[in-house]
């Protein structure tokens, strides 16, 4: 690497540099005066000419890279066969290789049109545009989308990667239903990078984007295989449901990988990778919390507003216990096999009665695990006695919820915490002591737990608060395994 970095390197960061630099006058003069109509129209002729050169200078700045050539299977469907392209794994940046190799539409965030040089040619291949400032931006992707798809070909084809994030290519995580949304056929397309040393993926952890480019050009040769599948054509009942399409998709893709699937999504990611003062153990049954309630059809990113109506309907329940059929009234959804899941994974004694405040403590993390202290402020004023105070237990049920475990020690943290040993402590002392330590959990609660028989294995404690180890299946069969309840 040493070697490479002083010879190879610059050179190959030189001519890509130099590539992409050749091919941003072509695509800004390609892009003067476009308007939507003229984009729904065939090609003129020049502008066939400047999407030749255009592809064969991208085509030079990937062999720059050291990608000397490009494996390609199967047939690129025509748009009107198949208007949207699937594409998985996602995993790096490289991943814009067939992009640029087809000049596809893709789905981009409104701020990448202003970046310099990169931003033109983003703008030649016409993608649609999301822009985080407008709160209604998901809808109009959707429909923009939907518009083009339906289009009969005379947009050109959308690529869009549908895990939403990058994942390290063990698994496909759940796909996003946009692209499936509008019911058209849909023409699946795999990745893969078949090299002895995996310098290409850039995940939550491991190597930075800079890193990783280092690392790929001091590579003699980078390998890529993009094989394009049999277009899939979507029965009644996928058109209808279109988290039933990309489920199959998604099955379709992971069989022509080798790889498995997981139900795990990118909201899933955030919450394990979460940079909390808590951090989440490998064992936690968060996660299965969370598909539950996605399950439902709540979304965690929207909940927050309705977080506060599920703790103010908690706090007027005395000690908060319910049986099924008041949690269906309390959550005011039907009694399902999804409520009945949630509902067992915090039946502690398997007695049909739960703790309504656990579940609203299991979902504040959900809505917002990087904000440790807010959640156990709520947590407190559901388990505050009239003067404000908890006790010893009362922490423990709030810690246990808040990380998703069975059992937990809380005696050493209780206790430095309890300055004075009334036994009792209030938010504000906790707040004070949290304040003082602000890694209170690494060092008065996973350190305590070390060592402790309590159901918690020291792997997992001892793990960094990221991708769980079970977080990529060894097998597909997740769907089969028992519900993990919190206690018990």
């Amino acid at each position: 690497i040493a070697f490479m970095t002083l010879t190879l390197f610059p050179i190959r960061l030189f001519f890509a540099a130099f590539m992409m630099l050749l091919a941003w006058p072509f695509a800004f003069i390609a892009s003067l005066g476009s308007d939507e109509q003229e984009l729904e129209k065939p090609l003129s002729w020049w502008r066939k000419v400047v999407d030749v050169l255009l592809k064969a200078i991208m085509r030079m700045m990937w062999l720059a890279g050291g990608f000397h050539w490009i494996n390609v299977k199967g047939r690129r469907a025509l748009p009107a066969e198949a208007a949207i392209l699937t594409v998985a794994p996602h995993s790096s940046y490289f991943d814009a290789i067939p992009v640029t190799m087809t000049f596809a539409s893709i789905v981009m965030k409104a701020e990448s049109k202003d970046i310099p040089v990169w931003g033109t040619l983003i703008k030649y291949i016409r993608p649609v545009f999301v822009s985080r400032s407008d709160q209604d931006s998901r809808r109009k992707t959707v429909e923009e989308i939907k518009r083009r798809a339906q289009s009969d070909g005379k947009w050109p084809q959308i690529m869009i990667f549908p895990e939403g994030t990058c994942t390290n290519r063990s698994c496909l995580i759940t796909f996003k239903p946009g692209a499936f949304i509008p019911g058209v056929p849909v023409q699946p397309v795999v990745l893969r990078y078949p090299n002895k040393l995996d310098t290409i993926t850039w995940t939550w952890q491991g190597p930075g984007a800079l890193e990783i480019l280092w690392l790929t050009l001091c590579q003699l040769h980078n390998s890529v295989e993009i094989e394009f599948l049999p277009v899939y054509i979507p029965s009644e009942e996928e058109r209808k449901n279109p988290v039933l399409y990309a489920n199959n998709v998604r099955h379709v893709m992971a069989e022509a990988l080798g790889v498995p699937v997981t139900d795990y999504t990118f909201e899933d990611c955030q919450l394990a990778l979460a940079e909390g003062q808590l951090r989440l153990p490998s064992d936690t049954c968060l996660l299965e919390f969370a598909k539950l309630v996605r399950s439902l059809g709540l979304k965690p990113e929207t909940l927050e507003g309705d977080l506060n109506k599920y703790a103010a309907s908690a706090m007027k329940m005395k000690k908060g216990k319910i049986v099924l059929e008041e949690f269906s009234a309390y959550l005011e959804f039907p009694v399902s096999h999804t409520l009945e899941s949630m509902f067992a994974l915090f039946d502690e004694n398997e007695d049909g009665i739960i703790d309504v405040r656990e579940f609203v403590i299991a979902l504040s993390v959900v809505c917002k695990p990087s904000k440790t202290l807010e959640t156990i402020q709520l947590a407190f004023q559901l388990y505050q006695s009239e003067n404000g105070t908890i006790t010893e237990e009362d922490l423990a049920h709030i810690l246990k919820t808040a990380m998703g475990v069975s059992q937990i020690n809380v005696t050493h943290l209780f206790r430095a915490v309890d300055e004075e040993e009334k036994g009792r402590i209030t938010y504000d002392d906790f707040y004070r002591f949290a304040e003082l330590h602000p890694h209170f959990a690494e060092d008065y609660l996973y350190a305590d737990q070390m060592g402790a028989e309590c159901g918690l294995e020291t792997s997992s404690l001892s793990a960094p608060n990221g991708i769980c180890t079970d977080f990529s299946p060894e097998n597909g069969e997740d769907k089969n395994k028992p519900l993990q309840k919190k206690l018990n």
